[in-house]
């Protein structure tokens, strides 16, 4: 019962972080995985992807809703991100999981640093 528990709440909160910042699968799951399932840090980041996909369509069909999506740059940045994640999944298989929690800690470090001290627009 406690291994379906945690993964649901952790579930919950980024699908909660997911519908109010935009943000849940690397910031809220990757962290909760590798802590409290005690995942190694590359299968923590591939089911946080996998997990991703559901999220985003009922996100998706909800902000559609609301007239907010910009397909004009939904495409394009879709089409980047494809073909970067690509790519950057063969990295991910020849770095260490250390090496990938390092480069994790200092993206997390650096969007925090610059969303604390950016001003309102």
């Amino acid at each position: 019962m406690k291994l379906l528990l945690i993964p649901l709440g952790i579930g919950l909160f980024a699908g909660i972080m997911a519908g109010l910042c935009g943000v849940g699968g690397g910031i809220v799951m990757v962290p909760a995985f590798v802590y409290f399932l005690g995942m190694e840090q590359k299968a923590a980041l591939a089911t946080s992807m996998a997990v991703i996909v559901p999220t985003s369509l009922m996100a998706i069909g909800r902000f559609q809703q609301s007239g907010l999506v910009q397909w004009h740059i939904f495409w394009p940045t879709a089409i980047g991100a494809i073909f970067a994640a690509y790519f950057a999944t063969g990295w991910v298989r020849k770095l260490s999981n250390d090496q990938l929690t390092k480069i994790f800690a200092v993206l997390m470090i650096l969007v925090g640093v610059s969303m604390l001290f950016k001003k309102s627009a």
